[in-house]
């Protein structure tokens, strides 16, 4: 190493703190790094690449770096860059499903598919689904194709197959799901198309199937650094450990504490079993947070140390100020949202921040409608992060259907989506015509259009339409490897006069759809002067890749409405969170688990951990769910160490309690309390009614220092154990 190298070397490592320092060091071997939230984890990871590459331990092509936003990844590819500006194009940094996708690509002929295969989003998958469910005569009104989809996915997930499935289909709701699984994968094939699950899966098809494959991408990745492990599923878990088989020098980057997408797929135990998996790992732990305050961190570490699945570990801030944590309990969701515009208009007025400084997260996407009103009555600027995604608007997706179709000729799906747009006169009945004979004569739609002569029952009109649309196509494919993406989609889309449609149509909603059309062209013409592979091809896989986080703009002076899940390695100076409610948040149908009780308890910790400077907690008396109304302090706030709160109530809630100390003979008077029903005398043989399992019987009651524990046999839902604080049970 040069004397030049040596000292730049010196340099990069001076920026570090002493555990991120020893971290970066370690380059060969496993790696864990436990990085807590605010850690600078992001740091460590491209700091490390720059090492391997100035150290001469590896050249760029060498490395793989793994994550699962494309935010995080151009973070990354960003910063590496900066660091080492020679660093090239040869080193892969991407997320999980975009890198796969450019294996699969390259190996598509080995596993039955050829390179051009097209990315099914949800909406796509739900059609097939519906389309496979018709054909078995499965009724949709019965099985949701949702529902479907989704425990297609967990199956995906956990590397389960539609044959193993099947064995395991011991009732109809399952058998359903096993016949469509079956014929969804088979369809697939012949659609030349992947799932976003199968990005994940094929990878362990190929690499079990050919040996050599594995071993070349083995030679070609020496070094892997993976971020947020804890998120990682069993296929991921799996593709990972035959990449690391022949040199082991994986580095893995986590946070137990923030492991919160168990619901598809992902396994808190992979970052929790790493040193079991690799008994001689190194592993640190980055502790010292630059984001929070004192007491935010506090607060959070005292809710998730109640978590038994975890590493023991505590954040620290050298910050010496900030404000306690404020817990606001208000009388309903309307009045939760107003208390929160009115905090954000005071702190605005002061004028020390933007309405961009602010963050609302909830859990679940129908509580953002009483916010949006509130926001819209007092003419606050605000975002929803998970909103309509620009990609999914109808007439985007129109356009992406047909550039689709031109790539991967037998992808069935996009051609039934555009074959009567712009409108031909070609109807359902014509369309399952065409149908029935490609299955008969064992060929694509596509190709079918080009015998419309042979197919009974058709006009001659529509076989003329049908003709020239095949046509259409054929022209344009003709085309793909002539002119430039964005010369072939404005071209497309000038001869199908989309544009001249929505300019004759002459209303507000079409001129924004024909807005939204101009920006898809001018999305492919940046594309075009910033990618490695200038393709049509390369562009449509960019855009199916495309997450909630990709579209939102963090610079924009709104204030951001989110779920907790969306929040995950965002942070803001003020974040609010709505709705901590028992049934709400923790959601009632984790309770029951211990494990989905531990998982939404990280997801308050991740929520809490997005803020800076403060962080206010709601919870409201009252909320209309389902018909519900009374609702319950979420035992997350009864979790918290007090020294790091102060509590506010509304000013509703407050008279309420003035008025029931004066009338405290009306016994029909409802009563702002504590929620604890630690004092009353739970007895076996009692009738009680909970508020979302119903009536039922007490069975046990069974004392314990956390509150007492019951086993209640209700009428509709059966036994279920309840921890008597948080029960919320009503004797009858």
């Amino acid at each position: 190493m040069g004397n030049e190298t040596r000292q730049w070397h010196e340099r990069l490592l001076s920026d570090l703190n002493d555990a991120q320092r020893q971290a970066v060091m370690q380059l060969d071997g496993p790696v864990l790094i436990l990085a807590g939230a605010g850690s600078g984890k992001t740091r460590v990871l491209t700091y490390r690449i720059a090492h391997l590459i100035a150290s001469g331990k590896a050249t760029s092509k060498d490395i793989i770096a793994l994550t699962f936003t494309n935010k995080a990844a151009g973070e990354m590819r960003d910063r590496v860059h900066k660091l080492v500006p020679d660093s090239g194009a040869t080193m892969w940094v991407g997320t999980f499903h975009s890198l796969f996708a450019r294996i699969l690509r390259r190996e598509a002929d080995r596993i039955g598919f050829s390179h051009n295969f097209t990315i099914y989003d949800a909406d796509d998958q739900e059609a097939l689904i519906k389309t496979i469910m018709n054909e078995n005569k499965i009724s949709t009104q019965v099985h949701s194709p949702k529902l479907i989809a989704y425990s297609i996915s967990r199956a995906k997930n956990a590397m389960i197959g539609p044959e193993e499935f099947q064995t395991e289909a011991d009732n109809p709701a399952k058998q359903a799901v096993a016949t469509v699984y079956h014929d969804y994968m088979r369809q697939l094939r012949r659609l030349n198309a992947m799932d976003f699950d199968d990005l994940l899966v094929k990878p362990v098809e190929l690499f079990r199937l050919y040996p050599l494959v594995k071993e070349y991408y083995q030679d070609r990745f020496r070094y892997i650094l993976v971020d947020e492990y804890q998120d990682t599923n069993h296929a991921q878990y799996f593709v990972l450990r035959e990449l690391a088989d022949k040199f082991n020098n994986i580095c893995v980057v986590g946070d137990d504490d923030q492991s919160i997408y168990r619901w598809r797929g992902a396994e808190v135990r992979n970052i929790l079993e790493f040193e079991k998996d690799y008994p001689k790992c190194a592993k640190y732990r980055l502790e010292q947070n630059y984001r929070s305050t004192p007491a935010i961190l506090g607060l959070a570490h005292s809710v998730v140390t109640k978590n038994r699945e975890r590493y023991d570990k505590k954040l620290w801030t050298e910050k010496k100020d900030g404000e306690l944590v404020t817990v606001v309990s208000v009388y309903d969701q309307r009045e939760e949202a107003r208390l929160i515009v009115d905090k954000i208009s005071a702190e605005f007025r002061k004028g020390e921040r933007t309405f961009g400084d602010f963050a609302i997260l909830y859990r679940i996407n129908a509580q953002s409608r009483s916010l949006e009103d509130g926001f819209r009555l007092e003419g606050i600027p605000y975002i929803i992060v998970g909103g309509i995604r620009f990609y999914e608007r109808k007439e985007i997706k129109d356009v992406l259907a047909y550039l689709r179709l031109l790539v991967n000729p037998a992808d069935t799906i996009s051609l039934k989506r555009i074959i009567n747009y712009p409108t031909r006169g070609i109807g359902d009945v014509t369309i399952a015509r065409i149908d029935a004979y490609a299955r008969e004569q064992k060929m694509t739609f596509l190709e079918a259009l080009d015998h419309v002569e042979k197919m009974s029952g058709l006009q001659k009109r529509t076989a003329e339409r049908l003709t020239l649309f095949a046509g259409l196509i054929r022209k344009y494919r003709m085309l793909l490897n002539q002119v430039s993406p964005a010369e072939l989609a404005s071209t497309l889309i000038d001869e199908l006069g989309i544009l001249r449609q929505f300019k004759e149509e002459n209303t507000i909603e079409s001129a924004t759809r024909s807005e939204n059309v101009r920006e898809l062209l001018q999305a492919i013409h940046e594309f075009s002067l910033t990618a490695e592979e200038n393709t049509l091809a390369a562009f449509l896989q960019q855009v199916s890749l495309v997450t909630d986080l990709d579209t939102w703009d963090d610079r924009a002076n709104a204030v951001t409405l989110m779920t907790l899940h969306a929040a995950k390695g965002l942070e803001f100076p003020v974040v609010f969170i709505a709705g901590l409610e028992e049934g709400l948040f923790p959601l009632s149908r984790s309770i029951d688990d211990p494990r989905d009780l531990e998982e939404e308890r990280r997801l308050f910790y991740v929520g809490s951990t997005r803020a800076k400077d403060k962080l206010y907690l709601f919870w409201a008396k009252n909320r209309q769910r389902y018909g519900e109304s009374r609702s319950y302090k979420s035992r997350f706030l009864k979790e918290v160490d007090k020294i790091f709160v102060t509590s506010e109530e509304s000013s509703t809630i407050a008279q309420a309690k003035r008025m029931q100390s004066q009338i405290r003979f009306d016994n029909s008077m409802p009563r702002y309390e504590d929620e604890s029903q630690e004092t009353v005398e739970f007895n076996i043989g009692m009738r009680v009614r909970h508020q979302q399992f119903g009536k039922g019987t007490v069975l046990s009651v069974e004392p314990s220092s956390g509150g007492a524990k019951l086993v209640v046999n209700f009428d509709m839902v059966g036994r279920k154990r309840l921890v008597l604080p948080f029960a919320q049970l009503e004797i009858l």
